[in-house]
Formats: structure tokens, C-alpha cells, sequence
């Protein structure tokens, strides 16, 4: 790899603009893939990405191109920052024009819908000779994009590979810890969607902040449980890509799965929201944890919400007239 690194971001939504910005700040060269051209002129010649970071004034230097291969060519890394439905794909499309050791670190949360897969085992179906790496954590957008102060994960199951990844995608305004479990920050950025969308849901239907607290408390205990069962570590779960970013999120509508939960208890419309990685994630964690025998009646709460099978009101009769147990349990 060059001293100076070309970083090639797939996505050029929120997030992936953002990390463009970032690697900028780092010192290396950044462009951007995007789907729509049009959005590729905005961000290169306007300096503005108006649809996903409104507001944000974009370095000069930031330039995206709706040619995956004029992006890809001459990269040091890949950073995948496309939604997690759509990484399958993507990745594929990439790979044809990839060399086998370029990394690729994903950025997206999620499980693959069909499949059931984590964004690593998806990666490796179709990219089986590049080094893969996951960045997550408790991180806006727009803070990023801003400069403010954010610490994230970035994982990887050779810990070596995790270390350098981190040491080389840390800004100023990033800092980035390193893991070898890749599992397990994987399933914690994945789950804390789902239960983002449940916290939004109770705050939308009026039901207190108190609420809001025992289901993002209860909910973390549905993310060990399912998590561990996984492979996951239990001090990853404990860590910035389980619990702190799932502070972030059930906590703000700046969260795109807490809006959605909002908008879900209020019983406002969901046609035409933006993107929530956690409406896609639900039914099949759910379908994990039934398939595993795992108690998870948050999730499954969320699931038959977003299918229309139970009200926000009556999922947390439901969960309130549980039986009694030790905390604990």
C-alpha cells in the first residue's frame, strides 16, 4: 500500500459521505461512488450532498462519480457504506474490478434479509480473497460530517488486520478501536436497529420516558442474549459497537430507526421515510432467535408491529404481563 492512501467510499448516502470527509481529514485521497449521477454532480461541482447531508458544506477536494470503476481503480481500500440489502450486489459488481488484497471494510448494520447473513459472511461469498473489516459504533452522520468528536470499532477476525485498519482510519475528529471479534460488533450494530425502532415506538405513543428506559435496558439484554448465541463476546456487546451505540440511538430522532419508531407510534405514515436498516433486520432476528429457542419478545414485539399484527399499545401490554422473573434472567 502507498504512504498515501486512495480510499474508493461505496455509497454516497449520509454515511458514506461523511467517512469520505473523514479520510480527507485523515490525510488521504477520497472519492465517492454514487448510484445517481446526478447526485455525483451535486456533491463534485456544488460541494453539497442536499438529499442526505443538507446543510453540510462538503470539502472542495470531495469528488464522486456514478462509474464504480473509475472509483475503484488504484484503491488502497474500500470502505462499503451502501444499505445492508443492497451490499450483496454492490460487493459483487466490485469485485470484478478489485485485486485480492485490497481490504474492504463495511459499514452498513444490518443482516442480509434473505439469507440471514452478516455483512462479513456476505462480503465473503462474493469477495472470498479480500481482507474484510467492519467500522461501526455510536455515530451520526451529520457529526461526522461536522468534525465532531466520534469513536467507533473497526473489526476484523485477524486481530493484526483489525489494528492497522483502525490505526490508518483514525482522524482527528474519529477515533477508531480496534477488535477481533467481528462477530459480535457486527450483531450489536445489526440489533441496536431493531431496538431503536422499538424505543421510538413506546416515546411516539406517549408512553414515558420511563418506558423508553426499560425497553432500551430490557432490549440490551435481548442483544447479549441473541449476540453470545451468535459467538459474539459478551465485552464487545458491552462496548462502543453494542451498548453505546445503542444509547445513541434509542435516544434521538436524529436516528433514522428511532424516527421510524416515532412515526410508528404515532401511527403516522411510513411510505416515503428515510432508510431503517431495523425495519429490514427485525422479522429476521426474530426468526434467529425462535429458530434458537432465544427469549426475545422485543424483537418479536417489533417484528408484528412493523407487520401490522399488534399495536404499539398492545405490545407493551403484552410485554409488561409477561411473567415475573429475576432481573437476571
Amino acid at each position: 500500500m502507498s504512504a498515501r492512501w486512495s480510499v474508493a467510499v461505496l455509497g454516497a448516502g449520509a454515511w458514506g459521505t461523511a467517512l469520505a470527509l473523514t479520510m480527507w481529514r485523515a490525510g488521504y485521497d477520497a472519492v465517492l461512488w454514487a448510484r445517481d449521477g446526478q447526485l455525483a454532480q451535486e456533491i463534485t461541482h456544488a460541494h453539497r450532498n442536499s438529499r442526505y447531508l443538507p446543510g453540510v458544506a462538503l470539502d472542495a477536494r470531495l469528488a464522486a462519480r456514478d462509474d464504480m470503476a473509475a472509483v475503484l481503480v488504484g484503491a488502497d481500500c474500500v470502505l462499503a457504506a451502501v444499505p445492508a440489502q443492497s451490499m450483496r450486489g454492490v460487493l459483487a459488481a466490485a469485485g470484478e474490478m478489485l485485486g485480492p488484497k485490497v481490504p474492504v471494510v463495511l459499514c452498513a448494520k444490518g443482516i442480509e434479509r434473505e439469507s440471514g447473513r452478516l455483512m462479513s459472511q456476505v462480503a465473503r461469498d462474493v469477495l472470498p480473497e479480500n481482507p474484510l473489516a467492519a467500522l461501526s459504533g455510536p455515530s451520526f452522520a451529520a457529526d461526522v460530517a461536522n468534525g465532531l468528536p466520534t469513536a467507533v470499532t473497526v473489526a476484523a477476525h485477524e486481530g493484526a488486520l483489525a489494528a492497522d485498519l483502525a490505526a490508518r482510519l483514525s482522524a482527528p475528529n474519529l477515533r477508531c478501536y480496534s477488535s477481533d471479534d467481528l462477530t459480535g460488533v457486527e450483531i450489536g450494530g445489526a440489533l441496536k436497529n431493531v431496538l431503536a425502532i422499538a424505543a421510538g415506538a413506546t416515546s411516539g405513543a406517549g408512553l414515558g420516558a420511563s418506558a423508553v428506559a426499560a425497553i432500551t435496558t430490557r432490549g440490551f439484554v435481548e442483544m447479549r442474549r441473541i449476540g453470545t448465541a451468535l459467538g459474539a463476546r459478551a465485552e464487545t456487546l458491552m462496548g462502543l459497537s453494542g451498548l453505546g451505540d445503542l444509547i445513541l440511538t434509542c435516544g434521538s430522532a436524529q436516528s433514522r430507526n428511532f424516527a421510524y419508531g416515532l412515526a410508528l407510534g404515532r401511527g403516522e405514515s411510513l411510505e416515503g421515510r428515510p432508510l431503517a436498516e431495523g425495519a429490514f433486520t427485525a422479522a429476521i432476528a426474530a426468526r434467529i432467535a425462535r429458530e434458537r429457542a432465544l427469549d426475545a419478545p422485543i424483537t418479536a414485539a417489533v417484528t408484528d408491529m412493523l407487520e401490522g399484527r399488534m399495536t404499539v399499545q398492545n405490545a407493551m401490554q403484552a410485554l409488561l404481563t409477561r411473567p415475573l422473573k429475576s432481573e437476571a434472567g
